[in-house]
């Protein structure tokens, strides 16, 4: 018979060789915190701003995610290739100006996030509204209400790059969005702790 610390030994050994660690974040960002019962969905488009006011984006929604960059390349007449699209895609964040999407895709080996500049946000060049809309073309003929655009913003992000991503939001006529924070639990004896909602399809 084999021995219990010889199995206990190899169930150890496998469980060390299988898992895999989580990589660095590309972009680290410190959510604020806020009570919260719902949990932002993964596949998603999520704009980005760390604590230096760069902004990026995430196509993570991967069944919009061609229509999406077919968007962008139609609408500002981008001119990408096929290999530069196919680069776009294996990128985890896009955070350079337009005028310089297509030089980065074009790099060996592959820009990272810490090296780019971020999306233009300001007042004359809000690159975040061509995104935008771009992401709002690809539902079209679909229910907007399923598009799942998240915000995530660093708790030390300045209020002006926060409020640049709303005007880009308005301007594609988006007045309701998500926001991702890291979830606490609410305060012990208020009306939420004591009658928490019920959650989705809950009776």
């Amino acid at each position: 018979m084999t021995a219990m610390c010889d199995v206990a030994f190899l169930l150890l050994s496998f469980f060390i060789l299988a898992t895999k660690t989580k990589p660095p974040e590309a972009v680290h960002v410190t959510n604020p915190s806020s009570v919260s019962t719902k949990v932002a969905a993964e596949e998603a488009v999520v704009i980005t701003m760390n604590k230096e006011g760069k902004v990026f984006i995430l196509l993570g929604d991967k069944n919009h995610q061609d229509k999406i960059i077919n968007a962008i390349n139609k609408n500002r007449q981008l001119g990408l290739t096929e290999g530069e699209v196919k680069n776009l895609k294996k990128m985890e964040f896009i955070g350079v100006p337009l005028s310089k999407l297509k030089s980065a895709l074009d790099m060996d080996p592959p820009m990272q996030a810490s090296q780019m500049e971020g999306i233009p946000t300001d007042s004359t060049n809000n690159e975040v509204v061509d995104w935008v809309r771009a992401v709002v073309e690809s539902f079209s003929g679909e229910d907007t209400k399923k598009m799942n655009l998240l915000v995530k913003g660093d708790q030390q992000t300045k209020y002006p790059v926060f409020r640049s991503i709303i005007q880009a939001l308005s301007k594609n006529d988006i007045y309701r969005f998500k926001i991702v924070t890291d979830p606490e639990s609410p305060p012990a004896g208020s009306e939420l702790a004591l009658h928490p909602p019920k959650a989705e399809g809950e009776k």
